[in-house]
């Protein structure tokens, strides 16, 4: 037994400490999941610019090909192909705004990574739990395929996959496949499969659970067996085009707009148009595609023969296949969107498509403008059950129900919760940047304005670690300390 089998041991008994209120067993499920032989065969890499942080440390840890940007502290953990994103952490001097309370940073923050083991899994934003301002703290957490942990801090929890933990502090939690929580805090929780939940305490909840037996058809996952489903069939057969960049050193360039970003380990294919402020992450996915001006795909984004109109929001892990997005269209995290090309899918101007939706059609269907849009849709008739109105929605201050959907509280908090965070998507990705001259300057000179990540993310190298290849220590990295 090497080290890496000896960290992987101890991860998992770890997780497994903290899980035994729930009598949860960790190992069945994850055994197999991270691929030992793999662990030495792909280089981690990371980022370096003058518009990021930099103070990177790993210490016993295997990487293989896991991405890190900003301030990142891995320690006794397992990273196979993670995405740990440090460029939106909170300043030395920030104000963090908690409810009536407005308090100061003392000290940069910084992602920590202990005792925990990450399968292709995001990690960014920055910790929004105000007892942990300066440190996004994840330990005795494993995390399984193409989750996302987004500003949500973790200690002794298991994700499932293509779960998200989104703004949440959770401890001691299992976090069932395809699960969408948004929830503040947590505790000892076992979130069933195919929940969406999303609460602010005091002010609203809203909650979906997906029946089971259709959840299945797309993702399927227990003890003892690989993820499998219509979601990871779609992401396998495009795998190769990722292999092929990994594997190059150098690769053709795509021409894209001064004011956009495309980064290096992103897969464009052809016939793609990018406009104007437009932000594509790494592990994105375009083809024959157009997004317009202020648009984004975010991490493991997929968008295939469809065009976004503009300032348009694909966060995390979302799928978008023969589709139509009007101008403002949000489609939320790990969402799958399916037309088909005699029957595209078309999405009016500034509708929400809530995160975990999946709508997958055999018929044309049009979402009207101005729209709220959750749970599974294959047609006309789910799509009346699956959405209501925003305007109709901030008018609700008690109880709706529909279908398998419940919702109390403040609809009118709740819709403006969204759009707040919309907009505050687009301002961090650069959505609205610009440049205008300077009064009183020589003609030419000009002022950058609202520059955000499709602006910073252009003077960006990347740069590669390796871990031992053979030994005792096959698999895993030195230690490594990476600062300005």
């Amino acid at each position: 037994m090497n080290a890496l089998e000896k960290l992987f041991i101890r991860i998992v008994q770890r997780v497994n400490i903290n899980l035994r209120e729930l009598e949860f067993d960790a190992k069945p499920y994850v055994w197999d999941l991270i691929p030992k032989e793999q662990m030495k065969k792909f280089y981690a890499f990371y980022g370096i610019s003058p518009d990021h942080p930099l103070n990177l440390q790993f210490k016993n840890s295997g990487l293989a090909g896991s991405y890190f940007l900003g301030q990142c502290r891995v320690t006794n953990s397992l990273l196979y192909k993670t995405d740990v994103r440090g460029d939106e952490l909170k300043k030395k001097g920030d104000r963090f705004q908690y409810n009536n309370l407005t308090i100061p940073v003392s000290k940069d923050e910084e992602i920590v990574i202990e005792d925990s083991a990450f399968v292709k899994t995001l990690i960014h934003n920055y910790s929004h739990d105000p007892e942990t301002l300066e440190k996004f703290f994840i330990k005795d957490t494993i995390s399984t395929h193409y989750a996302n942990i987004h500003g949500s801090p973790s200690d002794g929890c298991f994700l499932g996959p293509f779960s998200t933990v989104d703004l949440t502090t959770m401890r001691d939690c299992v976090i069932g496949t395809f699960s969408y929580i948004q929830a503040g805090e947590i505790s000892h929780l076992n979130i069933d499969p195919g929940t969406v939940w999303v609460r602010s305490p005091g002010s609203f909840n809203f909650l979906y659970r997906y029946p089971i037996d259709q959840l299945n058809t797309y993702i399927y996952f227990k003890a003892g067996i690989q993820p499998q489903g219509k979601f990871i069939d779609f992401v396998e057969d495009r795998k190769e085009a990722f292999q092929r960049i990994f594997d190059l050193v150098n690769i053709d360039p795509v021409p894209v707009p001064d004011s956009s970003s495309l980064d290096r380990y992103a897969v464009i294919k052809p016939k793609t148009e990018i406009g104007e402020n437009v932000l594509i992450s790494q592990r994105a996915y375009l083809q024959n595609s157009t997004l317009g001006k202020g648009a984004n795909a975010q991490e493991n984004c997929f968008i295939i023969n469809s065009k976004l109109e503009g300032n348009n929001v694909t966060a995390h892990g979302a799928k978008i296949i023969e589709s139509d997005l009007g101008k403002n269209v949000f489609v939320g995290f790990n969402s799958f969107l399916r037309g088909r090309p005699e029957c595209r899918l078309k999405i009016g101007r500034e509708s929400i498509i809530m995160p975990h939706t999946i709508i997958d059609i055999s018929k044309p269907l049009t979402i009207p403008a101005g729209q709220l849009v959750w749970g599974l849709i294959t047609d006309e008739k789910d799509l009346e059950t699956n959405s209501i109105s925003i305007n109709s929605m901030s008018k609700i201050d008690n109880r709706l129900t529909k279908g398998n959907m419940f919702f109390e509280g403040s609809g009118k908090s709740f819709v403006s919760a969204f759009q707040d965070r919309i907009q505050h998507i687009l301002e961090a990705n650069g959505a609205f940047f610009n440049c205008t001259k300077k009064k009183g300057h020589q003609k030419g000179q000009q002022k950058e304005l609202q520059k955000g990540h499709a602006q910073k993310n252009q003077n960006m190298s990347i740069n590669t670690i390796q871990p031992y290849p053979r030994g005792k220590l096959e698999g895993l990295y030195p230690t490594i300390s990476i600062k300005p």
